[in-house]
């Protein structure tokens, strides 16, 4: 396969990341910089350690930046998660790991024990409120902040513990249902929140959120990922059937609302939903992988089609397509282009060919023809910044693969859970 020319724009960026010595001190004085994988340093180093796995890149670079993480303790405990301290960099140097056998195995064993005393306690704390009928908080269980998101990183660094399973035991108790403050029955991932996570006006009897970022499609996905991997727990199939029945209930066409309101569950005359954003973080593209992935781990052949056909239908949907700005890989184009890719070599052959044909459509809109990737790389920075989630480190992984027409070589895209 000859390379998209959007391979060109991810080059650029990487080359303008290149030493963390030129980072400007509006980045680096963050207080968030050298631990966050969604703002700072471990994001960058990301994107060089997959551009090194693939030749694409100088082993010296992504050794930089992983040095910059390195150079003071790394928080653990209540105030890390997937996107910030101990799991963040046992993320990025799982990935470096993967490519090179052998390499920083004390530091992962050391990261390993945080980690999973971390979870352990997470865990317990989190089927004590469930004993106590208190609804969840979204950092309980979500990709971001939550036992979803690492989950993902024990699933990759001990699938054989008994840690990953005391968080899918959780996530199984997570789909019961539970009573609401009138005793009304809500799905066990009701937050009594907004979708910021805090007390909402908009929200004052909280709601269920339906993202892969937020909410319950990430939990479906770690669950299906599990299964995939030949982990699995009682309860398990039944949890992830129990999801899918919410948001098929909730499904309007090929698109999902990002979240449902106490209102909504009272009110039989449903909207039709407007055209929105089909990001990762929210919307049809991150819930259909998670679909996808939950029908792969079942063996059901008529969700697989339902979450390839919902994918490729709105890839290819102007009028969605126009909701999107930005190129992230948390809700701009690069995401897109990047799921679509890995959704199509999981696809049957007929979805394969649309969901291909998509990620070239994609590419084009990120890097359309005869534009100069060195001006657009400098735009990118300078607007959107460094970072990996929503910046321009993030939009120059994210388009590695479907440019070059591969797959991940790090398996960098388990902290998405699209893998």
């Amino acid at each position: 396969m000859i390379p998209h020319p959007a391979l060109q724009l991810s080059d650029r960026i990487a080359e303008l990341l290149a030493e963390p010595a030129d980072a400007p001190k509006a980045w680096t004085s963050r207080p968030q910089w050298r631990q966050s994988l969604a703002h700072g340093a471990p994001g960058i180093a990301l994107l060089h350690i997959e551009r090194a796995a693939t030749g694409r890149g100088p082993w010296e670079t992504a050794r930089a930046w992983l040095s910059v993480s390195a150079a003071a303790p790394v928080t653990s405990g209540s105030d890390s998660y997937l996107y910030y301290g101990a799991p963040a960099f046992t993320h990025a140097l799982a990935c470096a790991a993967q490519a090179r056998p052998g390499s920083y195995r004390r530091a992962l064993a050391h990261l390993d024990r945080a980690v999973i005393a971390d979870v352990v306690q997470r865990c317990d704390d989190a089927h004590a409120r469930i004993d106590r009928g208190h609804l969840p908080e979204l950092a309980e269980f979500d990709a971001i902040r939550g036992l979803a998101g690492v989950g993902a990183v024990l699933l990759r660094r001990a699938p054989d513990g008994g840690t990953i399973r005391r968080v899918l035991g959780y996530l199984v108790r997570l789909t019961e249902d539970i009573n609401g403050q009138n005793g009304e029955a809500l799905p066990g991932w009701w937050t009594p929140s907004g979708p910021s996570g805090r007390p909402d006006e908009r929200f004052p009897n909280g709601h269920a959120n339906t993202g892969v970022a937020h909410g319950i499609a990430g939990p479906l996905a770690l669950l299906a990922l599990a299964l995939r991997h030949g982990v699995e727990i009682d309860g398990q199939r039944e949890a992830v059937r129990t999801i899918l029945a919410w948001l098929e209930r909730w499904r309007d066409g090929h698109a999902w609302p990002y979240w449902i309101t106490a209102a909504q569950l009272s009110d039989p005359h449903r909207r039709p939903l407007p055209p929105q954003r089909p990001s990762w973080c929210y919307g049809t593209a991150g819930i259909a992988r998670a679909l996808q992935l939950a029908a792969l781990a079942l063996d059901d052949p008529r969700l697989r089609h339902d979450a390839e056909n919902a994918l490729a239908t709105t890839l290819v949907d102007a009028k969605v397509l126009a909701a999107t700005t930005g190129l992230s890989a948390c809700h701009g184009y690069g995401g897109l282009a990047h799921i679509a890719h890995r959704a199509a070599a999981d696809a049957t052959p007929r979805n394969a060919a649309r969901l291909h044909a998509a990620t070239d459509l994609l590419l084009d809109t990120i890097h359309p023809p005869h534009a100069d990737p060195d001006e657009q790389a400098c735009r990118l920075l300078a607007t959107e910044g460094p970072a990996f989630l929503e910046g321009a480190a993030g939009t120059a992984l994210a388009l590695l693969a479907p440019a070059s027409g591969t797959l991940p070589a790090t398996l960098w895209d388990t902290c998405l859970l699209t893998a």
